[in-house]
């Protein structure tokens, strides 16, 4: 099974030695993303629904150039500062989904990249 590295310009440049997104077969994964604006490369950190936001839209941004929208999207795994923001989150995540959600675990960490507050990382299958 040969795999095919997956970058855009439309979500943040990697901050490491990783990518985007690797596609394996019908299988995309989806590297954690932050609130990094991708056109800024700043951070958007003023409520937890804007950063939320800005994280699902960086991960739509990368599902779009592997051509595949959060219908394909299979496994998440969600990362937050405390749970305690747990609720804002899950609305904002929540409504990026039309139905039949992906499986998903949460989880409260230490601290994360850049001392976000939340980070999210996907699995999804480009054939449905």
């Amino acid at each position: 099974m040969q795999k095919q590295i997956i970058n855009t310009p439309h979500a943040p440049s990697p901050i490491g030695p990783y990518s985007q997104a690797v596609r394996a077969g019908d299988w995309i994964f989806i590297s954690g993303q932050i609130p990094i604006n991708p056109a800024t490369g700043e951070l958007k950190m003023n409520t937890i629904q804007e950063e939320t936001t800005q994280v699902m839209e960086n991960l739509k941004a990368v599902l779009t150039k592997a051509g595949a929208t959060f219908e394909n999207v299979v496994k998440t795994t969600i990362f937050l500062s405390d749970m305690s923001i747990f609720p804002s989150v899950n609305e904002i995540y929540g409504s990026y989904f039309t139905g039949d959600y992906p499986a998903r675990e949460t989880l409260a960490v230490k601290t994360l990249p850049k001392n976000v507050s939340v980070e999210i990382s996907m699995i999804a299958i480009s054939k449905i």
